[in-house]
Order: C-alpha cells, then sequence, then structure tokens
C-alpha cells in the first residue's frame, strides 16, 4: 500500500508537549490576571496613572509580560518538546532498523533492547521472540527442501539409470526392468503424496469435524493387520471413547503412520504394538507403543525431523519415506494438540498424541 508521507511522529509529539505547555501557561496566566483583579487595591490604577500617565489600565502592565512569557513558554517547549520526543522514540527507532533489516533477509539480527521492562522493551522482546522463531523455521524449511530434494532425487536419478540400460542393451530382459521401475515410480509418487500432505496439515486447510479416536485407532489396527502378521507383530487397541474436533482424514492418517511407524520398527519377530484411547478434564490422548530396540533420549528427539529413519539418516527404505513422524506432527500442531515421544525402558518407542477435547452435546 502506497502511503503520503505525513509529519513524522517526533514532530506530533513535539507540538503536542509545546501545545500542552502553551495551554498550561495560558491558565496559569489567566488565574493570575483573575488574582490581579480580585486583590489589588482599587487606587492601584490612580498611583500608576500619576506616577506614568501613559499607563492607564492593569490590562497595559500585564498584557507585554504575559506574551513574553508565552513566548519563552512556546520556544522552550518546542525544543524540549523535540529533544524528550527524541529520547522516548530512540527504542522504536531501533526496532525499525532491526525490522529493516530483517525484511533484507538477516534474521539472526536481534534489538536486545536495555532497560528496565516497560511497553518498548516488551515490544522489542516480542520481536526478538519472532525473529528467533522465524529464522528456525526458515532453516527448518531450507533443512527440509534439501532432504526433500535429495529424497526425490534418488528415485528419479534410479529410473533414469534403467533407461539408460534398457536403451543400451535392446536384448536385455525388459521384465526386470519394469518391475523395477515400477517400484522406483511407486516410491516417488508415495513421497510427493507425503509431500502434498505435509502441506496440506501445515495449512490446517480442513473443515473441523468430530472425530472419536478410538474409532480411528481400531480402523487404523484392521488396515495395517496385515503388514503386521506378516512381520509377526501382534497388535492390541484398546481404550475408551476419546471425541476430538478436527479432519477426520487427517487424524486418520496421523493414527495410522503412529501404527505403521511401531510395526515396522519392532523387533524382528514376536513384537508387539499396543493402541490406546483415554479421556482427561480437558483432553483426548491416543498413545502407540510398541518393542524394538533401544533407543537414546538423543536419537527420540529428532525421529520428528522430515526423512528421519530410526538410527540413518537418508537411508532408503522399503516400507516408507521418511515423512511419517513429520506428518504426526504437523496434523498434531494443526489439531493445537501435544505430540510426546519417549524411548521405553526395555526397548522401543511410546507416542502419546494429546488433543483438545470435543465439547460434549446433547441432542435437543
Amino acid at each position: 500500500m502506497v502511503r503520503r508521507r505525513g509529519l513524522s511522529v517526533r514532530l506530533k509529539l513535539t507540538l503536542s508537549y509545546a501545545g500542552f505547555l502553551m495551554v498550561a501557561g495560558v491558565l496559569l496566566l489567566a488565574a493570575v490576571w483573575v488574582y490581579l483583579l480580585q486583590y489589588v487595591p482599587d487606587d492601584w490604577n490612580q498611583r500608576m496613572l500619576h506616577q506614568n500617565p501613559n499607563r492607564q489600565l492593569l490590562a497595559y502592565t500585564f498584557a507585554p509580560a504575559a506574551a513574553t512569557v508565552l513566548a519563552v513558554l512556546l520556544v522552550f517547549g518546542l525544543l524540549g518538546g523535540w529533544f524528550l520526543a527524541g529520547r522516548m522514540l530512540a527504542p522504536l527507532t531501533r526496532i525499525t532498523d532491526a525490522t529493516r533489516t530483517a525484511t533484507d533477509g538477516s534474521l539472526s539480527h536481534r534489538i536486545r533492547l536495555p532497560g528496565r521492562r516497560d511497553e518498548f522493551r516488551e515490544l522489542a522482546d516480542a520481536f526478538d521472540a519472532m525473529l528467533a522463531r522465524l529464522e528456525a523455521h526458515v532453516a527448518e524449511q531450507q533443512r527440509f527442501a534439501a532432504n526433500a530434494s535429495h529424497e526425490l532425487r534418488t528415485p528419479l536419478a534410479i529410473s533414469k539409470a534403467l533407461l539408460e540400460v534398457a536403451r543400451s542393451d535392446p536384448d536385455r530382459d525388459t521384465g526386470e526392468i519394469i518391475d523395477r521401475l515400477h517400484a522406483v515410480n511407486g516410491r516417488a509418487i508415495d513421497l510427493t503424496e507425503a509431500l502434498l500432505l505435509l502441506s496440506r496439515a501445515d495449512r490446517r486447510s480442513f473443515a473441523p469435524d468430530r472425530v472419536d479416536l478410538s474409532l480411528l485407532a481400531e480402523e487404523a489396527a484392521e488396515t495395517l493387520l496385515p503388514l503386521a502378521e506378516g512381520r509377526g507383530v501382534t497388535v492390541e487397541t484398546h481404550g475408551d471413547i476419546a471425541p476430538t474436533t478436527g479432519s477426520p482424514a487427517l487424524l486418520l492418517q496421523l493414527t495410522t503412520n503412529l501404527v505403521h511407524n511401531a510395526v515396522v520398527h519392532n523387533l524382528p519377530e514376536g513384537g508387539t504394538v499396543r493402541v490406546t484411547t483415554s479421556v482427561h478434564p480437558r483432553t483426548v490422548v491416543l498413545a502407540v507403543e510398541n518393542t524394538g530396540a533401544q533407543l537414546s533420549p538423543e536419537l527420540v528427539s529428532t525421529l520428528t525431523e522430515p526423512f528421519q529413519r530410526g538410527a540413518e539418516r537418508l537411508r532408503t527404505h522399503p516400507t516408507g519415506v521418511g515423512l511419517g513422524l513429520a506428518i504426526v506432527e504437523t496434523i498434531t500442531r494443526a489439531h493445537d494438540g501435544t505430540l510426546t515421544l519417549t524411548p521405553r525402558a526395555a526397548g522401543g518407542l511410546r507416542i502419546t498424541v494429546e488433543l483438545p477435547a470435543a465439547a460434549a452435546h446433547t441432542d435437543g
């Protein structure tokens, strides 16, 4: 938006200070004038007339002095107001300079306004906190873009290599190449769909609806039962009816990702997955717990980063694209919830998603 330039805030404050001082001066002089009218002796004018015939009235004596006082007050008000306004607006100038620096792309700059807490200090601290969050978000997005480019480049490079092999060796059996191309393209499609889902959840572009997490847990467990049986993993679901508000599709994707992650990252045989739901006064909780390898707290704290898979990063995995828990975290955040990952002492992981409980409603 293009705006016409107006008076600076410093000049406005200066004029305000000077104007207020002039008004106060006029009121003070008016009070003095009233005092003189009431308490000056009646024969004062006669004595003044006898001493100086040119001074016939009290007003002629008072007016020049009052005008001089008002002129001095005006000059003092303008100079003092300009100085005080500059001192008062100095923190705002620092904040403005920091804003321009951030606009130019330097997000590492901080105001760090000294002094005791006041309105300007609170504004500066809030702006510093915003810059810190923005810098962290931009860095995260840059890492995400780099990792996504790497993940997408891998299947494309493999497809290119397979096509070059087929073109250079026409007599080679194309069935094997076609099967490998199908698998590689399928992985690229899965990754693209996961990226789109991640973007959709982050934008909160969904209409909220009433959802029962216990039903979603049962549906996700039933859907992934063949995968669990193929890996020798037992899936158990139990818990209370846990109503919340949000996107049924996204919350089902969240639950499915959690159960899928628990099944895939489990013991080689004889593993278990427990999915439970519970209700608290203001929240509902979905918990997914699985057996598996020992995990350190440092490793667990990184599992929600995009393309993080267990102890290895950016590793090709036949059962996922490395965005499962990243999608879970984004969906949880989009529903104003909290995601907690805790390593189990006996091995494996416990993941809890706490969401706001849906408001109770009765049929009218």
